[in-house]
């Protein structure tokens, strides 16, 4: 069978109501993972989610800011948690479904950073780069754990030259300067992950999964980065059948800056 997960960095759950029924609509993934909900739990709109045809839920938010969670179309266990370097800023969580022995899925939202690229000057870069590190950590003691696992979420890092409108413009811009590449490479090679959308989408296209609310006009622009991302443990790697992320919602009305990605997987 087919399993089908989405990633989407909903920038507010309560604004991208009308996003998340079209995703729904477009692409009916089996599993949905959400970042930056911004709505704390006993507020999370659950009933509207099961209407939806997702009755499985995991969710961990906060008010204003963060926030992630796994809707599922079947069931979920081993519900989990992470806090990162002593914060319980509503990051990552994971939670299993019970098919093919068990498939461990993350959603993971890792900070921004802002927007200077030093970490003497800027705390939030500072943070993120503590935060890069420790997940590289992480990642290197997790592949220890469960060989089935699918780790999504808005990464904040876009890699490739190829991830970003202008490799050499962008390098002193957060997001994708060196030390944050460097970073996030370490974890990616750490946890042997596959990058289960660049195994479709050779590394040579341009792909964009972001786009600035600032551009005026972001189609006729095009400036977007890939900030967006589903890693795979190598034991699923034969298993990914499809990768795409749906630019067209960037175009919606009221649209997040962000736009879904989803991966297909054969299980």
């Amino acid at each position: 069978m087919a399993l089908s997960i989405t990633t989407w960095n909903v920038n507010s759950l309560r604004k991208r109501r009308d996003g998340l029924e079209g995703l729904v609509r477009l692409v009916e993934p089996d599993v949905i993972c959400l970042q930056e909900t911004k709505v704390r739990d006993e507020e999370f709109p659950s009933e509207w989610v099961k209407a939806l045809g997702y009755p499985h839920i995991h969710a961990h938010g906060m008010p204003g800011y963060n926030g992630v969670a796994i809707l599922s179309r079947h069931p979920l266990a081993r519900l989990s948690v992470r806090s990162w370097l002593s914060k319980n800023d509503c990051r990552h969580i994971s939670a299993t479904i019970p098919l093919a022995g068990g498939i461990e899925i993350h959603s993971v939202y890792i900070p921004a950073g802002g927007d200077v690229p030093d970490p003497t000057k800027n705390p939030r870069f500072a943070h993120k780069l503590g935060f890069l590190e420790a997940f590289g950590k992480w990642s290197g003691v997790r592949r220890r754990g469960s060989p089935h696992v699918v780790l999504t979420g808005d990464l904040n890092v876009a890699p490739l030259p190829t991830d970003v409108w202008s490799h050499e413009k962008l390098l002193s811009v957060v997001s994708h300067t060196p030390r944050e590449v460097e970073l996030f490479d370490r974890a990616f090679k750490a946890g042997r992950w596959v990058d289960a959308v660049r195994h479709v989408v050779p590394a040579e296209e341009r792909l964009y999964t972001w786009w600035s609310y600032r551009a005026p006009d972001w189609a006729k622009a095009d400036k977007g980065r890939r900030l967006d991302h589903v890693w795979v443990t190598p034991a699923l790697k034969p298993q990914i059948k499809w990768a795409s992320a749906l630019r067209e919602a960037r175009g919606w009305k009221t649209p997040s800056d962000h736009v879904p990605v989803t991966v297909v997987l054969e299980v």
